[in-house]
């Protein structure tokens, strides 16, 4: 009677694992029971490892035809036999997301499979192995306001609030790339960081539906255009031309340029509402929805409705297109509002071309298995971490537990210290900003930690997004007990 082999893996069934290019995999598959390798028995290990560029065109003709995935970037690997099994050592040469399983096939070819789900291998660039120091800049914040510690006008806001009550529309002057390009030796040499995060600069609503004073970043009205308020006007270039200045700055410095993108509403009269208003989400009555959190709605944006194809490709055009201006990876705001099949098409789009692209999803106020799954089958590789929304030892600590293990089997989550969203560390005094960023960096895996722009300068005004607040840039350090208010 044939012997009869219980199979079991290592690594095991089910597991995910986070890698990198250039890291190797071993694989090995042995009866349970530990039971020698019987005459006639052979091993493979089934994955689609090393197919990515077959994979992104499965996936994407999978949704463009409307046919189920063809699994041909599935392929058998012989596995080598030893005393106590069978190995395989794979190297891992491109990025994506991937499975694996291994069987076993006896003298008569029936395959014997071990039980549980494939395994899953997240493989990430080899440049995001370390020194993942992100600077989040508000290209806005880097003009005029840029050294005050408080921009509180009470005159001006007077002044102001009178033309606009007269239908005026008010916009002061903004901080440019070029005022940006200028503070890289601080960003990049003096303080070490090798990301430069730019929140969204594509342009706004300027008359209505705008929002503060200069309108919000968030309501982009042209997925690949530049708000002339970041532009210098000089008869020689254009506003595309000037972004590539700072792309191609960053880069001689031997760092990457990330742009935060916004892909689940856009705003109020953008160019996708006028061209196709059937990708957008209506209310009852026929009105265009308006996204909201915490009991507020924006009436300045008007909210996508990702069931067209059609949709998810001009937005991986978009994409594309900031990829070939020199964007090395995309922060997707509230990303977790948009369908997991979308985000699957998107990077995979995006990864036909670029292939070392990365995502970073803003899953703040989302689940956490929908991020799970946007940083394995979403195509993502980045989260960020809710260590800053933690403040108890306790609380630290269990957090902290919790992320560790996260970065080795699915994805990095990175610590901000803190955000735009946020009152800034410095109100509480400096004792407390150095505390909060020293707790995030050292705590961090791959270096993976970020700070909004000024916090290295101690700035106490609370980042607004709908306007331009101080920096304190080259402030001297004040008191470390500063006031609250």
């Amino acid at each position: 009677m044939m012997q009869e082999l219980m199979p079991v893996m290592n690594p095991p069934t089910g597991a995910r694992l986070q890698r990198f290019v250039g890291d190797w995999v071993r694989f090995e598959l042995s009866d349970r029971d530990g039971r020698t390798v019987p005459e006639g028995w052979t091993a493979r290990l089934r994955t689609n490892l090393g197919r990515a560029e077959l994979l992104c065109k499965e996936i994407i003709q999978a949704h463009t035809k409307k046919l189920p995935p063809a699994e041909a970037s599935w392929h058998d690997i012989p596995m080598h036999p030893g005393a106590g099994g069978w190995t395989l050592d794979l190297p891992l040469t491109e990025p994506g997301y991937f499975r694996a399983k291994a069987y076993l096939t006896d003298p008569q070819g029936w395959q014997h499979w071990p039980d549980g789900p494939d395994i899953g291998i997240a493989v990430h660039p080899d440049n995001c192995r370390t020194a993942n120091t992100i600077y989040c800049a508000f290209t806005r914040m880097f003009g005029g306001t840029r050294t005050a510690r408080s921009t509180a006008n009470e005159k001006l806001d007077a002044d102001l609030k009178q033309l606009d009550a007269q239908g005026y529309s008010v916009i002061p002057p903004s901080g440019r790339f070029r005022d940006l390009i200028r503070q890289l030796p601080h960003i990049i040499d003096t303080l070490g960081c090798r990301i430069l995060l730019l929140l969204p600069i594509n342009p706004v609503p300027t008359t209505y539906a705008r929002f503060g004073r200069f309108g919000s970043p968030y309501a982009s009205l042209d997925l690949t255009g530049i708000d002339p308020a970041l532009v210098e006007f000089d008869h020689r270039t254009t506003g595309v031309d000037q972004f590539c200045e700072l792309a191609r700055a960053v880069h001689l410095k031997n760092a990457r340029l990330f742009l935060d993108i916004v892909i689940n509403h856009t705003g109020w009269g953008s160019r996708l509402q006028d061209d196709h208003p059937e990708w957008f989400l209506r209310e009852p009555d026929g009105a265009f929805a308006s996204p909201g959190a915490w009991g507020v709605t924006w009436e300045d944006l008007v909210e996508l409705r990702h069931r067209d194809v059609e949709l998810w490709d001009a937005i991986a055009e978009s994409l594309l297109v900031w990829c070939r201006r020199g964007v090395d990876g995309f922060r997707c705001d509230a990303g977790y509002k948009v369908p997991l099949p979308a985000w699957k098409y998107i990077t995979a789009r995006v990864r036909q071309e670029y292939p070392e692209t990365l995502f970073f999803l803003e899953g703040l106020g989302g689940a956490w298995e929908l991020t799970d799954a946007l940083l394995a089958e979403g195509g993502m590789q980045w989260a960020y971490s809710e260590l800053f929304q933690n403040y108890s030892a306790l609380q630290v600590s269990g957090y902290l537990d919790h992320a560790l293990r996260q970065n080795e089997h699915t994805g990095l989550l990175v610590h901000f210290s803190e955000t735009h969203d946020n009152d800034r560390l410095a109100r509480r005094g400096r004792v407390w900003s150095l505390l909060r960023n020293r707790l995030c960096a050292l705590t961090s895996a791959s270096g993976g930690f970020g700070f909004t722009c000024g916090v290295e300068w101690l700035a106490p005004e609370r980042v607004n997004v709908h306007s331009s607040r101080g920096l304190a840039w080259a402030a001297p350090r004040t008191s470390s007990r500063t006031s609250r208010g």
